[in-house]
């Protein structure tokens, strides 16, 4: 957990890193859960109803109910990190609202929760420094922050957050419209920036929408690209990790290059789950992110330049029988992520030694903390 005595730079980091050992078994979990449902239900399974209807929309739907928990939790252990335990519930109020609950056009994704988790923690602290008479300071952590913390939080995220993020889909949708009467190669390369830079947050859907509608027109060649922009995150961030491990690197943390983390990024790149990469950005953005981009643009691009299409919304790996050239489509998704890795181990520094260790370990020294 963070102290207050650290630099709010290195604070942050601290938070964020806390925010993701939290995340991950959600993202994990789900997303092999996910992977099944493709598996046993093929591509089609996302579109048939949860619950009795068949045993693979059931799986399907039982992963996306996990990955639903993702943003909201990052949130609440992101405020936990700046301002321990009070603080859960204003982040989780906060991640929450990152998703859009209600519709309103207002969804910021995981970068939403992000902010909201920072702005949560720092609203605590503060809100930790008022000064009640000696008898009613025990409201303070049970009532005044949970009460004015939630308020000023849903407010924030609500009439600040919400709004100019909103503002930003609109026009990035009138952007790649505009796009597709161009070059395709140039719209490849925006459309995969776009793709890898919030992986399932409101930059993401805005890609995905322009391939869904490209797809309602009967044109399949956004689609295949966008495939290509969603898998090449994960797996370039497996190979680099690998490649780390195999040399010695250390350039992640004990958790992020666990064997189960690892898989994960695999599962994630097999069945086009994106979200897999999340933890990786969130630790680090100003590096991965970019090497994420990168990678997921060259895919996107040479996915235009080969003419790639693809018949299916999504199903990764599994679903490979509604493309027009497998053999080409696996050169474009490795080449991608090979940009990808070769980015990240030479951005990516040395990881603080304190940072090799597991962060779900972290919690037990601070159970007698308010």
């Amino acid at each position: 957990m963070a102290s207050e005595k650290q630099s709010v730079g290195r604070q942050i980091q601290s938070a964020l890193l806390t925010g993701v050992s939290y995340m991950l078994p959600f993202v994990i979990g789900g997303g092999i859960l996910i992977a099944l449902g493709f598996l046993f239900g093929t591509y089609q399974v996302p579109s048939v109803e949860p619950y009795g209807s068949t045993f693979a929309s059931t799986v399907f739907w039982l992963g996306k109910g996990a990955f639903s928990y993702m943003v909201p939790i990052v949130a609440a252990f992101i405020a936990y990190g700046i301002a321990d335990k009070p603080a859960i519930a204003v982040g989780m109020l906060g991640g929450f609202l990152a998703g859009d609950p209600w519709g309103v056009g207002q969804a910021s994704g995981f970068i939403g929760g992000i902010i909201a988790g920072i702005l949560a923690g720092y609203i605590v602290l503060l809100l930790k420094k008022i000064k009640l008479p000696k008898g009613f300071e025990s409201i303070v952590p049970t009532l005044i922050i949970p009460v004015v913390g939630m308020l000023i939080e849903g407010c924030l995220m609500f009439y600040v957050i919400g709004a100019p993020l909103s503002a930003l889909t609109a026009a990035l949708t009138n952007w790649l419209n505009g796009l597709a009467g161009g070059s395709a190669v140039l719209l490849g390369i925006v459309q995969g920036c776009m793709l890898a830079f919030d992986m399932g947050g409101t930059v993401n859907k805005v890609a995905y929408a322009f391939a869904l509608a490209a797809m309602d027109a009967n044109n399949f060649a956004p689609m295949a690209a966008n495939f290509i922009g969603s898998m090449t995150p994960p797996l370039g961030i497996a190979i680099a990790v690998l490649i780390s491990n195999k040399m010695g690197l250390h350039k992640w943390n004990a958790e992020e290059k666990s064997s189960g983390s690892i898989i994960g990024l695999f599962t994630g790149a097999i069945a086009m789950v994106t979200e897999y990469a999340i933890p990786y950005a969130v630790a680090d953005p100003l590096r991965v992110i970019p090497a994420l981009m990168a990678g997921s643009a060259t895919g996107c691009a040479l996915s235009y330049a080969f003419g790639l299409t693809m018949m299916a919304p999504h199903g990764g790996l599994f679903v490979l029988f509604a493309l027009n050239n497998v053999p080409l489509f696996l050169l474009a998704l490795i080449i991608g992520a090979l940009v990808t890795t070769v980015l990240l181990l030479a951005l990516k520094k040395k990881v603080d030694p304190e940072d090799e260790v597991e962060y779900l370990d972290d919690d037990d020294e601070d159970d007698d903390e308010e």
